[in-house]
């Protein structure tokens, strides 16, 4: 610590400064203390950086994102003043006392035992999973931005740096020739200034266990020039002598070319897990600590020299204290009638797309089964896309606005003669609910950053979302024409009421360009493919040979898949798409899709197969259902929530779940080919149920969040699509094909090994950003 000077302000908002911590690129960092005598490390930007308005409006993005990190091994961000109107911005977080990583190994100590490194890298990743998590990249990850205390590292200066990326072009980053980054820590994309990913700091963590393991940088002393160095970096392959032998396949890993070939933070945790019982460091290390330590607590602020009056009265202050920043609102007192209000909007989607059979009893054509389907489908990653554009309170709200219109469209022209009224009601029916449904999972995505209430968010609308399809149907089956009328559309006018209550969630990315090739590739091969296996759910009097022969089913369906699959492409080429490369390749989203996919298409034989013993309008077919509802929200609602708040991981839970359901699924089907009589088959229809709900609450929880907030629309409508898409071509194998379904059993054991290979083993971090 250096003492205060001159051109030093005495306050930064409510802190009294008593110390210089030290200058880094962007401005200064004090040591300061408040009213009851906490101790914060204040950075402060400097001038001309804050003079840049986009710089300020991207600083106050990544701090107020940065506030919602919070985790176990990283400094809590407490305080902010980025107001546009302030001088000066500043930035206050928990001051940590100990020396950073390079005091350590350079200075103190020396090169850290195997153990302390392993320690050292599950730390540093579960603080990465954090800083992720909160949609935030580190960006400087190196030994003087990780100190280290008596209980285990901290990560310090996250997501300040990005703010940086705002200054392109003819502005201060060009002028300055200022690199993101410091040379002996950074990644090859960062060296060759390509857009960066969570992986670039899994890269840095490599080269800072390297540090840590050796006491040296990664490609050698940048005294040979920073070109040069710079070269060695993006090109060379790194120098791993001394790091120990244990280490090195995780070290190598984290150090690939190729961010796609790295690791996740997530596995790099799991891989070192168990190895931080006990002490970390050595003596000598912990005793240096103490004696930190006890510099602190007799710390007394030096006097600080007083200029000349002339010299105060001719100069500037070199930053103005301000008042103290409010910083991110607290956490909605509403947060229970926020999701009550997503519930029921989802619900009004469900409950109406189950409902056509009620309005056209003896004139059912394919059209009508798939007005509402294919719209629905093919306009979701639109909605995820607008969701991630004007906010997902904005889209709920027009969204629910068109489903009350079309539903109450559909109520009163479905007695009509014309069918055309009644088409075109059902098609704004589709499309409204697109956007309901995308922003209704985006929003329990973001909306709920506490552990515990994420997961009871994402128990209850896992339990919409696989109920709601289910109860529509029974309602066709119960109620007349006017069914919508009398349920849907009061429940979206309620809902539509109640999201004055949500919260105003301003979009991250209000800027950039549509993706309007991303949108039409999408829309149209999901469309595509629901359109064609819909189609052979409504012709249930042709042989499977003709329906799946139909030119009408084989064109959309092979088409959808070609259309698809463009649009993957797209998206990893796009400068700016619906799902960037990050969230494409991240394993536990594309695990959660994959599964939602493969088991999709196995739920609809829990529908097909009490239809297949009884009259699909008697008695004991909505029972039996109903039995696979009631299965299904103890499973999401009480039993999955409460085992991963107890450390039951994701993976297993899915797994554990999918197995579950296989199980019932094929004791009821030994029961119907066995002739036995319906009580018989209720208990097995409930186990199936509840393996139903323990397996999907989880896949919808990791696999939105492994976006960053400002994807989190569109990963949750590509999510969707994949369940719908899923659910579609399961109802058209159980309507197609006469035989038992044992073509689910196999769907579902192919997701559950997708499951284990792909979810992750820990339990989902709640979102912060």
């Amino acid at each position: 610590m250096d003492s205060l000077t001159v051109e030093d302000p005495t306050y930064i908002g409510p802190y009294r400064l008593i110390a210089r911590l030290g200058a880094g690129g962007m401005g200064l960092v004090y040591l300061g203390r408040d009213e009851v005598g906490r101790t914060v490390a204040v950075k402060v930007v400097q001038a001309e950086y804050a003079a840049h308005p986009e710089f300020r409006k991207r600083f106050a993005r990544e701090v107020a994102a940065a506030r919602r990190v919070g985790g176990s091994w990283t400094a809590d961000v407490l305080d902010a003043d980025t107001d546009a109107g302030v001088a000066v911005p500043w930035v206050a977080t928990q001051y940590i006392a100990g020396p950073d990583l390079t005091t350590v190994v350079a200075r103190d100590f020396g090169p850290l035992p195997e153990h302390s490194v392993r320690v050292l890298a599950n730390r540093l990743a579960l603080a990465l999973q954090a800083v992720h998590a909160a949609g935030l990249i580190h960006r400087d990850l190196k030994p003087s931005n990780v100190l280290v205390t008596v209980d285990g590292p901290r990560v310090i200066d996250f997501g300040i740096a990005r703010a940086m990326d705002s200054l392109s072009g003819d502005s201060l980053h060009t002028r300055t020739g200022m690199l993101i980054g410091s040379p002996g820590f950074m990644s090859p994309e960062q060296v060759r200034g390509l857009p960066l990913t969570p992986a670039s700091d899994v890269f840095c963590l490599g080269a800072v266990l390297v540090y840590a393991a050796t006491g040296r940088l990664l490609f050698g002393a940048t005294d040979t020039g920073l070109n040069a160095h710079l070269f060695r970096i993006a090109e060379e392959d790194p120098d791993l002598t001394g790091v120990p032998d244990s280490l090195l396949p995780l070290v190598r890993a984290c150090l690939a070319k190729d961010p796609a070939q790295r690791p996740t933070p997530a596995q790099i945790a799991e891989h070192t897990a168990g190895d931080g019982g006990g002490v970390w460091l050595p003596g000598e290390v912990l005793a240096q600590l103490g004696r930190h330590a006890a510099q602190l607590l007799d710390y007394v602020p030096a006097a600080r020299p007083e200029a000349p009056a002339e010299v105060r009265a001719a100069a500037a202050p070199a930053y103005i204290p301000t008042a103290r920043d409010r910083g991110t609102p607290a956490p909605s007192p509403y947060r229970r009638w926020n999701l009550a209000v997503i519930a029921l909007a989802q619900l009004a989607v469900l409950l109406g797309a189950g409902d056509t059979r009620s309005f056209l009893v003896g004139r059912v054509t394919p059209e009508f089964i798939t007005c509402f389907a294919v719209p629905f489908g093919a306009l979701l990653l639109l909605g995820g896309h607008i969701v991630d554009r004007v906010g997902g309170k904005r889209t709920l709200v027009t969204g629910l606005a068109g489903l009350a219109m079309a539903a109450t469209l559909s109520g009163t022209t479905g007695a009509l003669a014309s069918e055309l009224p009644l088409l075109l009601a059902r098609l704004l029916q589709g499309a409204s609910g697109a956007l309901v449904t995308a922003a209704a999972l985006a929003l329990v995505s973001t909306g709920f950053p506490e552990p515990k209430e994420r997961i009871r968010a994402f128990g209850i609308y896992a339990t919409v979302s696989l109920a709601g399809p289910v109860l529509g149907l029974l309602m066709a089956q119960w109620m007349n024409w006017g069914s919508l009328l009398v349920i849907v559309t009061p429940l979206a006018l309620i809902a539509l009421a109640g999201t004055r209550v949500l919260p105003y969630d301003r979009p991250d990315r209000p800027d950039t360009r549509f993706d309007l090739p991303g949108v039409l590739l999408g829309a149209l091969g999901t469309g595509g493919l629901v359109y064609g296996s819909l189609r052979v759910s409504g012709n249930w009097s042709a042989s499977p040979a003709e329906n799946w022969g139909d030119p009408l089913v084989v064109a959309p369906l092979s088409g959808g898949v070609v259309l698809f699959l463009a649009f993957l492409w797209w998206q990893s080429s796009a400068s700016a798409p619906l799902l960037p490369a990050y969230v494409l390749k991240n394993r536990t989203w594309l695990g959660g899709f994959l599964a939602l996919l493969l088991a999709g298409t196995g739920v609809p034989a829990l529908a097909k197969l009490p239809m297949a013993v009884f009259n699909p309008f008697a008695h004991e077919t909505k029972f039996t259902m109903l039995a696979v509802v009631a299965g299904l929200v103890i499973g999401s609602t009480q039993v999955s929530p409460r085992l991963l708040r107890r450390g039951v991981t994701p993976r297993v839970l899915v797994v554990t779940g999918l197995a579950i359901t296989m199980l019932g699924l094929t004791m009821a089907i030994f029961q119907v080919t066995s002739g036995n009589a319906y009580p018989t088959l209720l208990p097995f229809m409930i186990l199936a149920g509840l393996g139903m709900g323990l397996a999907f609450m989880p896949v919808f929880a990791t696999a939105t969040a492994s976006a960053f907030p400002q994807h989190t629309g569109a990963a949750s409508a590509a999510v969707i699509a994949a369940q719908l898409v899923g659910a579609g071509i399961g109802t058209a194998l159980a309507n197609s094909l006469p035989s038992m379904p044992w073509w689910a059993v196999a769907c579902l054991l192919v997701a559950a090994l997708t499951a284990h290979l792909t979810m992750p083993s820990e339990a989902p971090a709640a979102r912060r950003g």
